[in-house]
């Protein structure tokens, strides 16, 4: 099966609680944005560790790449006040 952007985005947003998500991609090379409150306190690994665990087995079969940004909302905040 060939994973659709849409279909990153609920596997990470049913498995990881609290997220939003934002993927782009081709089918086999994807790219995600994911704003979560958990990863408060975690270092970037940690973060990242995280999203593999929600999407399982699924880095193994369905998703060729995943190329990901990790931040809290209060991370995202901080970054759109800079922007503005």
């Amino acid at each position: 099966m060939m994973a659709t952007p849409e279909d990153i985005k609920e596997w990470i947003e049913q498995n990881l609680g609290e997220s939003e998500v934002e993927i782009s991609g081709d089918g086999r090379h994807f790219d995600a944005v994911i704003v979560c409150a958990g990863f408060a306190g975690k270092t970037r690994i940690q973060q990242h560790q995280m999203v593999y665990a929600a999407l399982g087995d699924r880095m193994k079969d369905d998703i060729h790449a995943l190329s990901m940004r990790t931040m809290t909302p209060e991370d995202r905040t901080a970054e759109t006040t800079v922007d503005q």
